[in-house]
C-alpha cells in the first residue's frame, strides 16, 4: 500500500498564495478529485502531491508499505497525464512506447503492440507523434498513465482534446483501472470541473476549502 500525507502544506507565487494549510492522507485503492474554478491551484495541487513542485511550507510524506520514501525515490510511484505535459514527438508511436518501458515497466501482459491497439492507434504506431491530432496525444498521455505499473496514478483535466469516441475510450480505462478484481489498485488522483471525468470517484475535495 502506498499513502501521500500532507501535513499543512502551503504554495505561494511571489506574495500571492496558492492554498495554505492543506491536510490529506491519501491512499492506494481509492480515488479522489479535486474540483474548482479556473485557476484556483488544482494543477498546481496535483504536481505538488506528484512531487513535481516543492512545498513553500508544511511537508509532504510519502509511505510504501509504512516505510517513508526518500524524495527521489518519489517519480518511480507517479505517473502522471496533463495537456501540459510533453511527449517525444520525433518517435513513432512504437518507438514513443518501447522507450517509455525502458524506465517505467507495463502492467504485466502489456507490450508496445497490445497498447497501441488498447489506445485505438494500431494503425498510427508507425506514425511520428508530431503528426498525431491533439486528441490522438492526449489518448496516449492518458495510456502511459493508465497502463504503467505505477502505484499513483494522477490525472489532470484528463477529457481535454478528446471527441466523445475518446471520452468514453477514458470512461471505460479508468473504471477497468479501479476495478477492485484487480490485484493493484492504485491511488488515483484526479484534476478536474466536469463531472463526467469523475463521476465514479467518491471523494470529491473543492481546493477552494484552502485559499
Amino acid at each position: 500500500m502506498i499513502t501521500i500525507e500532507a501535513g499543512q502544506v502551503g504554495k505561494k507565487y511571489r506574495k500571492e498564495w496558492i492554498f495554505r494549510r492543506v491536510n490529506l492522507t491519501l491512499s492506494s485503492g481509492n480515488s479522489y478529485t479535486f474540483v474548482g474554478p479556473n485557476g484556483s491551484g488544482k494543477s498546481t495541487l496535483l504536481q505538488l502531491l506528484a512531487g513535481s513542485l516543492p512545498s513553500t511550507e508544511g511537508e509532504l510524506t510519502y509511505r510504501l508499505n509504512n516505510t517513508v520514501l526518500e524524495p527521489d525515490d518519489w517519480f518511480r510511484q507517479v505517473s502522471i497525464a496533463a495537456p501540459y505535459l510533453e511527449l517525444v514527438e520525433e518517435l513513432t508511436l512504437k518507438e514513443l512506447l518501447t522507450f517509455h518501458q525502458t524506465f517505467k515497466p507495463y502492467k504485466p501482459g502489456l507490450t508496445p503492440d497490445v497498447i497501441a491497439e488498447r489506445l485505438l492507434l494500431t494503425h498510427a504506431r508507425h506514425k511520428e507523434i508530431k503528426y498525431f491530432s491533439s486528441g490522438m496525444k492526449q489518448r496516449v498521455k492518458l495510456g502511459l498513465a493508465f497502463f504503467s505499473r505505477s502505484p499513483i496514478v494522477i490525472l489532470d483535466e484528463p477529457t481535454a482534446n478528446l471527441d466523445r469516441q475518446g471520452t468514453v475510450w477514458y470512461q471505460e480505462q479508468v473504471r477497468e483501472l479501479l476495478n477492485p478484481a484487480n490485484q493493484e489498485v492504485p491511488l488515483l488522483l484526479i484534476g478536474s470541473n466536469q463531472p463526467d471525468e469523475y463521476d465514479f470517484c467518491p471523494n470529491v475535495l473543492d481546493v477552494m476549502q484552502w485559499k
